[in-house]
């Protein structure tokens, strides 16, 4: 870097490069710099641990295997599909969250809406729906052994009405068990995001609506869903995913190798990875997020049509 003398005889120096295009920039692009600065470590962290971890697995399953790493394109899949535990964890999973999401929303709206109308004990029912989100899942699932194992508190209840024994956990009650157990868990927090959603509402269109004399239908369906529908859409995904990861309490309950009607996807990719069969395991990966990507494409358009007119 050179210098030059002052005409008082000091020396000055140049600004660094960077300082003067520092200085040249409008601010709009100050800030964008700012923001990217501010942004890039998270940007950086979902790249290394998500993005590229992704693509990485669809490689796998698109190679014969780690050595050699011959393209054998969809073979994997097709062998995946084929495979009997596959498709059994896949219809398991299914139909568990065909029953359990659906329920999860629709039981919780209902709830939050009860709440919100002046019923006696409102403080003691949210406390008892909300208890769950407090207490860890390992205690819930002692309760559940407790209450539904065979020499358990509901077989001891029912037997004093002269009812056989039943293996809850072991029998093809066992979803029904899981269910139960999913809505106790998961009806707290989505009702919470519904009591909000419905404070949100116009109370000047219900007024309006009552003045009109338009019927409990009528606002119900062409106001409080088509508001709603936002959260309906965030509790549906969020149930979703919640549905997929009810490994854990199964898991807990029953172990690796639970009876066939309990058999979830995340079973067969644990089970899978524990044999190191990468193969089937990144293809089953990357099926089970298109099918997943394909629900939610779906459910935000259905999403889109019903709230599209109350936007802004």
């Amino acid at each position: 870097m050179k210098s030059s003398r002052k005409s008082d005889g000091s020396l000055s120096f140049p600004k660094p490069r960077l300082k003067i295009l520092w200085n040249n920039l409008s601010e709009r692009n100050k800030d964008r710099l700012r923001d990217l600065a501010f942004v890039s470590p998270s940007i950086i962290g979902v790249g290394v641990f998500f993005i590229v971890p992704f693509f990485v697995v669809v490689y796998y399953s698109l190679i014969d295997n780690p050595i050699q790493q011959n393209f054998v394109f969809l073979d994997n899949f097709i062998a995946l599909v084929k495979n009997s535990a596959f498709k059994t964890a896949a219809k398991n999973t299914a139909a568990f969250s065909a029953i359990a999401v659906p329920l999860a929303v629709v039981l919780s709206f209902f709830l939050a809406q009860m709440l919100e109308a002046r019923i006696p004990l409102k403080s003691q029912f949210r406390t008892f729906f909300l208890s769950p989100m407090m207490v860890p899942v390992a205690s819930v699932v002692l309760i559940w052994q407790v209450v539904f194992s065979y020499n358990g508190t509901l077989n001891n209840f029912l037997g004093g009405f002269g009812v056989d024994k039943i293996d809850w956990l072991k029998s093809n009650y066992s979803p029904l068990v899981v269910t139960v157990l999913f809505l106790w868990k998961n009806l707290g927090y989505n009702m919470i995001l519904f009591m909000a959603a419905l404070n949100n509402i116009p109370k000047e269109l219900m007024e309006v609506a009552d003045i009109e004399g338009a019927s409990p239908a009528f606002k119900f369906k062409n106001i409080t869903l088509r508001y709603l529908s936002p959260t309906i859409l965030f509790v549906t995904i969020l149930s979703l995913i919640n549905s997929f990861k009810v490994f854990r309490e199964v898991f807990l309950l029953t172990g690796e190798y639970p009876v066939g009607s309990l058999y979830m996807l995340q079973h067969f990719m644990n089970n899978t990875f524990a044999s190191l069969d990468y193969q089937k395991l990144s293809a089953a990966a990357v099926l089970m997020a298109l099918v997943m990507v394909l629900i939610i494409a779906i459910l935000f358009i259905f999403e889109d049509r019903l709230g599209k007119d109350v936007e802004g």
